[in-house]
């Protein structure tokens, strides 16, 4: 049984910067993700010869801290602004990924690890029982997923919050996002910086070709519902969601639907966020972190994971 520092458990974009923070520091640390791949909503998907930005379609840049991290990713080429966008929004490069990829890179991530239990040893360690795999022990455990899967996963465990801060993560809900990825026989009418629809079942609107990250269709649209309509026809088939979001967007389709596929964000963004920026138990050596504590947005969601690595570092022994 492996035995770090840190167990991470997400690999979005805030546990892959506060694992590669720790490990810069020195500390051993192990990242559970339980899907196929990493970086969470800054997901990129290719469906066929089309590739779709399927979550976050950009960033933008306001905290200073933020501003200083992603200097480094300008530096590497790992992200360029939107063409022909007015609004100072940033993509990656060449897709989202890129970003996620290369705060990876070094680290151990074990993917298709679903983490389904959290619990504390009587000598102070964490035990994680992980789905279909041998558990993993550790001496601090940072839950960086959405905050209804991390209380499960601490619940299963048996351990019990100070009831305060159990009462502020509990109200932690988020909305769902309906993500129908389109391509077209031909060029769409879709502009080049993208289209927020402020009312109806669309929230938003992207041409994935006129955005630069795909190449080998004539037009591959990312359209992500509005929350509501999330909400409401979640659990509605590929077809259906289909026939209900695309009469919306017809003025921009501008050539045939060849294909549509749907994929489900069941926590896309949270409905309120916590007054704290992380959460940092040195006491259990627990810590949860995200974009429920930073902010909805890619933003908020780094500078969470930033926050937490600096509140461990504190606290650690000699620190």
């Amino acid at each position: 049984m492996s035995h770090p520092d840190y167990a991470v458990i997400g690999a979005g974009i805030s546990g892959l910067l506060l694992a590669h923070r720790l490990q810069g520091a020195g500390a051993s640390v192990v990242v559970l993700e339980k899907s196929r791949g990493f970086g969470g909503r800054m997901a990129t998907r290719r469906v066929g010869e089309a590739v779709f930005d399927q979550g976050a379609q950009f960033f933008t840049v306001r905290d200073p801290a933020f501003a200083h991290e992603v200097e480094g990713w300008r530096d590497a080429r790992l992200v360029s602004p939107w063409p022909d966008n007015p609004h100072r929004r940033l993509i990656g490069r060449p897709a989202m990924t890129a970003v996620p990829k290369a705060l990876a890179a070094g680290l151990d991530i074990r993917r298709e690890h679903k983490a389904v239990a959290a619990r504390r040893q009587p000598e102070g360690t964490w035990e994680i029982e992980i789905e279909n795999h041998e558990p993993i022990r550790a001496d601090r455990v940072l839950l960086t997923g959405p905050v209804p899967q991390s209380l499960t996963l601490l619940k299963a465990g048996g351990i019990m919050l100070p009831a305060e801060l159990q009462a502020s993560l509990d109200v932690l809900t988020y909305h769902p996002c309906l993500a129908l990825l389109v391509v077209l026989a031909g060029p769409s009418a879709v502009p080049a910086e993208g289209l927020a629809l402020g009312t109806g079942p669309v929230r938003w609107v992207a041409d994935n070709v006129k955005k630069g990250v795909a190449q080998d269709v004539p037009a591959a649209l990312t359209i992500h519902a509005a929350p509501a309509f999330s909400e409401e026809h979640y659990a509605r088939s590929e077809a259906e969601v289909a026939a209900l979001l695309l009469p919306s967007v017809s003025p921009w389709l501008g050539a045939p639907v060849v294909s549509a596929t749907l994929h489900r964000w069941k926590f896309s963004e949270p409905k309120v966020t916590h007054a704290e920026r992380c959460v940092w138990l040195p006491e259990l050596g627990l810590g949860l972190a995200g974009d429920a504590f930073g902010g909805p947005k890619v933003e908020g969601a780094a500078l969470s994971g930033l926050a937490l690595a600096a509140a461990v570092q504190a606290r650690r022994p000699g620190g």
